[in-house]
Parts: C-alpha cells; structure tokens; sequence
C-alpha cells in the first residue's frame, strides 16, 4: 500500500536479492504415489513452499518441463515422469534490489538522508510497482541501507504527492525516527489546493479505516471501530473563485490522511481522481488546467525532526512543484 501520509507500522527486516545470482533449477522424477493427480497440484505438494497458483505460473511461462517438452497445468501425472523446473524469480522476489533510480538528496550525513521527492516516483515497492522506486534508489547509492529494515524507509508519499521525506541510513536512527512518529514529534506541514471554498482554519479530528464498499479507498469511520486515530491541522492561505489554498499539519499519518479528511470536508483536492470524482463547476477556462494537472495537488513543503544522533532539531523546506504552482497561478487569475 502505497501512500500520501503513511507511517509503517510493520518494520519487518528485509534482505534484498542478489539479481546476479543464478536461477535455481530442481530436477525430479515423479513418484508413482502421485499417479492420477493433476500436474499443478502434484508439484505443488512435493514443494510446499509454493502455492499452486505459483506452480500453474511456471507450467504457463514454460519453466517446467516434463520429459523434455512444455508441461500443461491439468496434464495427469503417471509416475516416473522426468521433471525440470526453473524457479525464475517473481517480479517481487527481486523488488528489495538497488537500481540507479535517481533521488533529490537535500540533506545527508551517517546517520538519515532527507529527499524531495518528486510527483509520480513510488515510494516502496508494491504491485505494480516493483522497481523504480524511492527503496531501490536508496539501496543503490547507500548500499549500507541493504542492513536496515525496509533500506531505513520509516514513511512514506503517494505516488503523486511531491516533497519531503526522511530516510534512516542505520538501524539504529531508524528506530530513533520510528519512535518520533509514534510520539507525534515530527513535524510535517503539507501544501493542498482544494476544489471548493473554506472559510477559516480548522482542525479534522476523525478516525480512518478502509472504506466499507471499495477496498481500494480510505474513509471517515464514524464508529471508530474499525479506523485508526487520525488528526489533520489546516489553516487557510488564500481564497480564489473556487479553490482554497491551505496549509495542512499532520499530528498522525494514516493513509491518504489529508485526502480523505479534506474529502470529508466536502472540499477535495484538486486533480484527485481517487476521492473527488464527480466534481463540477469549474470555467470553461479552467478545464483545460486542471485536465492537464494529472496528479493530486498535494506537496509536502516542510519537514523537522530531531536529528537521530544529535538530538538537535533540524528543518527543511521545499518549494511548490513547477507543475502545482502552475495550478495554483490559473485557478488565482479567474
């Protein structure tokens, strides 16, 4: 899961795979005892480490062999038959591997990186993405981080939420960085354009779960039975014809926090196709703008944290994306 706010709450360690390694291969005859079994289902109860899901895969992508020739997943097995089978490695087997994916590195030293993460770059590897991400790029220029739990990745952004965001380069400061997000010590100031209007500064004090009828999406829960505490700080900047420009400070990071609290609101982020389907009401003017802004207008500006090794506090800014500010000048001309 990918995400715009979004502490981790599983720091399980990983151990990136070397791609360089030779790909397995298991030589078997098949026993007698087995006769009469579909071929899928045999193999996958001599390797039990498998699903058989796994093992119809490989029948389909030509990685096992029986006898010398293509094998069928429903073939029946009679015994005797000669198998080979090539585990090639699945796409998210060799997701934890450095590639040279390039990072805007604004601040770095022994202990944590800062980067300013720009639109459209994921964070960690999930479905669909398992390369190119913010945790290959790490692995890649600080091969120290193949030691630490997730590379040292401690939070994360959306896809297409630009700016800041730490990275530990030891376990130790990860730790450290872990244990300020959970005591609500670090200090994340979030720029969004909303579609609609608000009038004054507030505060959005409700818990978030996954959305009851679509499991892609968060939601308000409004029981808090099944949601997570959730805590989002905004305060107006400016007011256009029909945006507003806000400042949002999070006290919790929950998945799509700032999304789905504004939603709430009934005032959305601009280019949002996720929670602000449907809107309406834009000028003529407008419609080729936004259209063309093919991201959510969320830019995480300003970060602080007390430095793992120092304990002193350190801050870092970033200005607007060229593509959000350009957002925010049309919608303020109509």
């Amino acid at each position: 899961m990918q995400s715009s706010e979004y502490e981790d709450e599983d720091y399980s360690p990983v151990h990136p795979l070397d791609p360089s390694a030779s790909v397995p291969v298991e030589n078997i005859v098949m026993p007698f005892s087995l006769a009469g079994e579909r071929l899928d289902a045999a193999l996958a109860q001599l390797f039990p480490q498998h699903s058989r899901s796994r093992i119809a895969a490989l029948i389909k992508a030509g990685d096992i062999q029986v006898n010398g020739g293509n094998a069928e997943p429903k073939q029946r097995v009679t015994g005797s038959e000669r198998v080979a089978i090539t585990f090639a490695p699945r796409a998210e087997d060799t997701a934890f591997s450095a590639e040279p994916v390039p990072l805007d590195v604004v601040f770095e030293d022994d202990d944590v990186i800062v980067i300013n993460k720009p639109p459209g770059l994921v964070v960690h590897p999930a479905v669909g993405n398992w390369s190119g991400t913010v945790l290959n790029g790490v692995l890649y220029r600080y091969p120290q981080t193949a030691h630490v739990p997730r590379a040292g990745i401690v939070h994360r952004l959306d896809k297409d939420t630009s700016g800041l965001m730490m990275v530990a380069l030891t376990e130790a400061a990860q730790l450290n960085l872990v244990r300020q997000l959970q005591a609500r010590s670090v200090s994340r100031q979030y720029l969004a354009l909303l579609r609609g209007l608000l009038d004054e500064d507030g505060t959005v004090d409700a818990p978030i779960g996954r959305h009851p009828r679509d499991r892609v999406r968060m939601a308000v829960v409004q029981n808090g039975a099944h949601g997570k505490p959730a805590v989002t700080h905004y305060r107006v900047l400016e007011q256009f014809r029909y945006h507003t420009l806000v400042e949002c400070r999070l006290e919790t990071g929950r998945t799509h926090q700032i999304r789905v609290h504004m939603a709430s609101l009934g005032v959305p982020l601009e280019g949002d196709a996720l929670y602000g389907k449907g809107l309406k009401g834009l000028v003529p003017s407008l419609q080729p703008v936004v259209s063309a802004f093919a991201r959510q207008a969320l830019h995480a500006q300003s970060l602080a944290f007390d430095h793992p090794a120092t304990n002193q506090r350190v801050s870092f800014q970033s200005d607007i994306p060229e593509d959000m500010q350009s957002l925010i000048d049309a919608v303020s001309h109509v």
